[in-house]
């Protein structure tokens, strides 16, 4: 494939979710270093702006709602002009979708570098798509489609900015539950976007009181407003009491929590990349046994994190269809977690 030109106004686009667009920045962060004057702008879904607004490797974060003022053609369309008054030279579609496809061809943005998949025909530059061989990490992928602009060799490694006021709110918010600032803290995720990749919630509760018996952290629970229920039944059947803050923080105050704790303990699932992009140290439960879905693909980035993840001889994963008990999952024994914390914990 041919480098394109050099470019002064580029657009990112990814469109999914927390996780996937947390593991994108590396992106931001290498344009930035390549073009340290250039526009570059990011566009993502409103449950994923906060983690990406502050961003220095970012000009402008554009949010936009297929289910809300861009919902139908005619949102579509009408952001689409939006799009093309950045007057933008490039656009790096980071995750492949129709939708994302049709808008900045749409936007009339000259240079549009993606993968070879969902209307690629859309596209100027086309990847071929090997994302399901689970061959490398989701971050270098997702840097591969800057070798179109010339730019090899990069670091996968994100980086979220944690703003003072998120940190100060966060601060306050444990101040009133009674939480000292010299307080130990590590947070607990029991919830995940698939039943196939949840860690039983007793297990859970289970590691959280041996944690908090054995090293007098404090246990803070952790989940999206939507997967409230799956923190209430850890904390229902813990024997001590925890701090739950299940649906009570935004992503901004996520971050700024799990950067004030010591450890995550968590599902495959987006918190686990968000604390790895702000340095907490993470032991990750991973169950379905695909190479697209592996740790390799997956896994928490950097080092001193933990990635459980057991071969119970599974061919075919038949994921939230499971006919065996998500035996994957039930393989990783309470005392697994509790140890991979307990050395998280020490270092």
């Amino acid at each position: 494939m041919k480098p394109v030109p050099q470019f002064k106004r580029v657009l990112l686009v990814r469109l999914d979710r927390l996780g996937d667009v947390v593991l994108s920045l590396p992106v931001a962060q290498a344009l930035r270093a390549q073009a340290p004057h250039a526009f570059i702008a990011m566009l993502v879904s409103p449950a994923c702006a906060e983690v990406v607004e502050g961003h220095p490797a970012l000009n402008e974060v554009l949010v936009y709602d297929k289910a809300g003022a861009q919902r139908g053609w005619l949102g579509t369309w009408r952001f689409a002009r939006r799009l093309h008054r950045l007057q933008c030279e490039v656009a790096l579609v980071l995750h492949p979708s129709h939708r994302s496809h049709w808008l900045v061809r749409l936007a009339g943005i000259p240079t549009r570098i993606g993968w070879n998949r969902k209307m690629a025909w859309l596209l100027t530059h086309r990847v071929p798509h090997r994302k399901q061989e689970g061959q490398v990490h989701e971050a270098a992928y997702t840097l591969q489609l800057l070798e179109a602009l010339g730019i090899r060799g990069v670091v996968p490694r994100p980086m979220v900015p944690v703003s003072a006021e998120a940190a100060q709110r966060v601060h306050a918010l444990l101040a009133a539950q009674g939480v000292a600032a010299t307080t130990r803290l590590v947070a607990v995720h029991p919830s995940a976007s698939c039943i196939s990749k949840r860690w039983l919630p007793e297990r859970f509760a289970q590691v959280a009181d041996r944690l908090q018996q054995t090293h007098g952290v404090t246990i803070c629970l952790v989940a999206g407003p939507q997967e409230v229920a799956h923190a209430d039944a850890v904390a229902r059947q813990m024997r001590t009491p925890a701090l739950n803050l299940a649906g009570r923080l935004r992503v901004r105050e996520l971050a700024a929590l799990l950067q004030r704790s010591a450890l995550l303990i968590s599902n495959d699932s987006g918190p686990v990349h968000l604390a790895a992009a702000v340095g907490t140290p993470v032991v990750d439960l991973f169950g379905r046994n695909q190479a697209g879905l592996s740790p390799r693909r997956w896994g928490p980035l950097g080092e001193g994190h933990v990635v459980l993840h057991k071969e119970v001889g599974c061919v075919t994963c038949l994921a939230h269809a499971c006919d065996i008990g998500f035996k994957c999952l039930t393989a990783i024994e309470v005392e697994d977690v509790y140890q991979a914390a307990v050395s998280l914990l020490a270092r």
